[in-house]
């Protein structure tokens, strides 16, 4: 089976990482658009022109199914571009906030793009509690490899009292061990890419192929495709 994945640079390599582990044996295609990142400050009609390349671009890979690895786009775009293309295709949140509200969480924290908690998605279908923050900082800081826990700490001071983080940018999982140490123990902390992997159903093949497509490659680009992929991938630059 062969799925493409795409994200506005190496976010979505977290959710790739997810279908690795409970579906090794496919055809894996990536789009990571890090010459336009980031996506979390950009209008509707731009995040739409720039995924409808995303979207040719597996169109002519022939894939068998398409994954919006990218919060902003998924919150603002899904509906738009499920009408472009014959391919089925998933965004990134429904299936986080169904498992939110399969649970009992109270008091529910979001950090995401500012296109994303402007969507209002998460508050607008939570059953919990919801306080949407948006966290502008976090994706530079990720894809520059320049991991600030001081700005980290400023926004997890005020919410001690949660016990549910949801991750609404797929770059954030990435923070994870940086976020444990100012939560109490008990907070789930919510990968989206982990939601979407066990509740989306597929069928292995009988290979194994890993190939990521950047329309910029740096060396902040290099060293964190090896921080997040522990596979065999072919490594290609796409204008």
């Amino acid at each position: 089976m062969k799925i493409g994945l795409f994200d506005s640079g190496i976010g979505g390599l977290n959710v790739l990482k997810e279908f690795l582990k409970k579906y090794p044996q496919n055809e894996y295609y990536y789009y990571g658009d890090t010459k336009n990142i980031p996506y979390g400050n950009k209008d509707k009609d731009t995040l739409i022109k720039l995924s409808l390349k995303a979207i040719h671009f597996f169109e002519q890979k022939h894939v068998d199914l398409i994954v919006i690895a990218c919060g902003t786009v998924s919150s603002n775009c899904y509906l738009e571009l499920k009408k472009q293309t014959k391919i089925p295709i998933f965004d990134i949140i429904s299936s986080t906030i169904a498992y939110v509200n399969s649970k009992t969480f109270q008091n529910i924290l979001v950090f995401g793009t500012e296109r994303t908690i402007e969507s209002h998605i998460f508050k607008n279908n939570l059953k919990g509690m919801t306080t949407e923050i948006k966290t502008p900082e976090f994706v530079p800081m990720i894809e520059n490899l320049q991991i600030d826990s001081q700005i980290i700490a400023k926004y997890l001071k005020n919410f001690q009292d949660i016990d549910c983080l949801i991750l609404g940018c797929t770059h954030y999982p990435i923070l994870k061990a940086e976020f444990l140490k100012y939560l109490p123990s008990n907070v789930e902390i919510i990968d989206m890419g982990e939601c979407l992997v066990n509740k989306i159903h597929l069928e292995d093949s009988n290979k194994q192929s890993v190939n990521l497509y950047f329309t910029k490659i740096s060396d902040s680009l290099l060293k964190n495709i090896k921080k997040i992929l522990d596979c065999n991938y072919s490594l290609n630059n796409i204008e």
